[in-house]
């Protein structure tokens, strides 16, 4: 009997969404399974040209990572993840590893390099953080990357892609994404990785669908095969029915449909329906991703992590880098502002450059404000760059994590001292940049009013406010559901900032997933906020959904809201109130229902509203 007439049976598998996006096309699956090293011992005389053939391979490898960068250097955030990897393959802890097995234990560099791989992965792997785990697969790439290099197998040449194609694999790093080349690729797929990972970054900073985690996807997925990949809802079906296509087509036709309404607004002011001013800027991973915030009509940068900086590298950045950085990420703004905010390392975010001490609860210690003190030589050659950058910029900066008033205090010194360094130096005043506080801890919420009086601005970290407020572990799988921003608590404290920024007139922002929620950011806006800093992919539906309603409706929900006695009645709150005025917005690009219930349980109008 025909293939036509037992056609392959139709499988769902669910993962995590990472870059938005609906799409049908046939399947490339990457073979990334390590080939066999021979585990060979090596006699005395050898160690030095088994030295030798594995610093040709960092060298080959790094040098192939700054080339292929200088070729995509205009194309996004890519070229400094590839530096990020040369820098990866040049680590002395690597290094070091490797050069022990060769020189101590007589093994062979390809057999020496898979046992420092695998330690070096397996302790990352082991992680308690997200961000920590996902560096482990970095390790993986880069291992593979030279053991390549090491058995002088295939070339590395692009693989071309002669018809728009999904990219499937255990998993996959942004130097093999860039080696099929992008204009083929219709979407990426892979067993592995989170959202915080390097291909999921990728993704949504060159617009292309992606879902990872799929768990033993690649069991029913081969070269070929025809995928209905959703990036938004996390979901990939192999083998789609008639139904599948059909529902992919509409979404796509209503995503079209709904961006060219919505890039026509793109350097329109956003205002509610009845007239109030709120102001969309972009939070910044990269400097290069600047260009693709304005693009999607970004106010400003109301957060740019300087961490990316320190991070994948052995020496800190110096001024000079910094200073351009800052640079170069205001001058593709003219005149609008750019927040910066002092590295937030420790934590979740190690670097090899900066001493963190080994912590029993790493969340809860030395990291942000904290470790800026504790290393203050650093904060002060970031905190000259700031002020050399002053010069060519509209600048302001943030403190991170603060507790106290005093720790904001402090930063402050080191502040007045870069700028009169850096004005004597310069031979004129450096101009003012004002210095704001992070609210992100439950005891900075309640010292509002103090860190008012302290801060010139005041900027709420939803993110870590709601992981700290109830005692949740967001890095945690089980319990990351609990810590949800739309809780009551959190909404009082959000509530309590913005009222003691009112009353001292401070300007108060806020950066955070739930203001990249069209129906999140309508609950901030009926809180009181006027300026939210958000994925700028997410800036042109926000914008829309801000725009269709009254500042007075708004302000009825949030009162409702605040008084509600959980998160799912919040949710189902928006849901039932809001929901249904963002149709389209929620039809084309809305996670799942089943992934938040309480927000998109109504029934939405399968048209735009009028």
């Amino acid at each position: 009997m025909s293939d036509r007439a037992n056609p392959p049976a139709r499988r769902l598998f669910k993962g995590i969404a990472a870059a938005p996006g609906v799409v049908v096309g046939a399947a490339l699956v990457l073979d990334r399974h390590e080939r066999r090293v021979v585990r060979r011992r090596i006699l005395e005389h050898e160690v030095d040209h088994e030295l030798e053939r594995f610093a040709a391979a960092v060298a080959k490898v790094s040098a192939g990572f700054r080339a292929l960068g200088l070729r995509v250097a205009e194309a996004g955030p890519e070229a400094s993840l590839l530096e990020a990897y040369a820098l990866m393959a040049e680590d002395d802890l690597l290094r070091r590893e490797v050069e022990r097995h060769i020189v101590h234990e007589r093994r062979s560099a390809s057999f020496a390099l898979v046992l420092a791989v695998r330690s070096i992965a397996r302790g990352l792997g082991d992680a308690r953080d997200p961000y920590l785990r996902e560096r482990s697969h970095d390790v993986g790439f880069i291992g593979e990357e030279l053991r390549r290099a090491l058995t002088l197998s295939e070339a590395e040449v692009p693989l071309a892609l002669e018809s728009p194609t999904i990219v499937v694999g255990y998993e996959l790093s942004p130097a093999d994404a860039l080696r099929l080349g992008s204009s083929n690729v219709l979407a990426f797929v892979t067993e592995v990785g989170s959202r915080t990972s390097h291909t999921a970054i990728l993704a949504r900073a060159l617009a292309v669908p992606c879902v990872v985690g799929l768990v033993d996807a690649l069991e029913a997925i081969e070269s070929g095969s025809v995928l209905c990949v959703d990036g938004a809802r996390g979901t990939v079906v192999v083998h789609p029915t008639a139904d599948d296509r059909a529902d992919a087509a509409r979404r796509v036709a209503r995503q079209e449909a709904l961006r060219a309404r919505l890039d026509e607004g793109r350097e329109r002011p956003t205002r509610t329906s009845c007239g109030v001013r709120v102001r969309l800027l972009a939070n910044l991973e990269l400097p290069s991703q600047v260009e693709v915030a304005k693009g999607h009509g970004a106010e400003g940068v109301g957060l740019f992590r300087t961490e990316f900086l320190y991070l994948d590298r052995t020496t800190s950045p110096s001024e000079e880098e910094q200073h351009q950085a800052f640079v170069r990420v205001a001058q593709a703004l003219p005149s609008r502002p750019v927040t910066l905010r002092t590295f937030d390392l420790g934590g979740d975010k190690l670097a090899s450059a900066v001493a963190t001490p080994r912590e029993a609860n790493p969340l809860l210690g030395t990291r942000a404000v904290r470790l800026q003190l504790r290393e203050p030589d650093l904060l002060l050659t970031q905190l000259r760059a700031v002020a050399r950058a002053s010069f060519d910029a509209n600048l302001r900066v943030m403190v991170p994590l603060v507790s106290s008033v005093d720790e904001l205090a402090q930063v402050r010194v080191l502040f007045e001292r870069a700028r009169a360094e850096i004005t004597l130096e310069a031979g004129r005043p450096v101009p003012h940049v004002p210095l704001g506080a992070m609210i992100e801890v439950p005891a900075a919420a309640l010292l509002a009013r103090e860190f008012a009086r302290e801060a010139e601005f005041l900027s709420i970290g939803t993110n870590d406010l709601a992981q700290y407020t109830l005692a949740v572990d967001r890095s945690s799988r089980a319990l990351a559901h609990l810590a949800s921003p739309y809780h009551p608590a959190v909404l009082r404290l959000l509530a309590m900032v913005i009222d003691a920024g009112r009353a001292l007139d401070r300007p108060v922002s806020l950066c955070g997933e739930i203001a990249s929620e069209p129906l999140g950011a309508l609950l901030l806006v009926g809180l009181g906020l006027r300026e939210l800093s958000i994925e700028a992919g997410a800036i042109p539906l926000v914008k829309a959904a801000i725009e269709r309603v009254a500042s007075s409706e708004l302000e009825d929900v949030a009162r409702e809201a605040v008084a509600c006695g959980s998160a799912s009645e919040v949710e189902l709150l928006l849901g039932r109130v809001l929901a249904p005025r963002l149709g389209d917005i929620l039809l084309a690009y809305a996670a799942s229902p089943e992934s938040r219930p309480g927000l998109l349980a109504q029934k939405l109008p399968s048209a735009p509203p009028k």
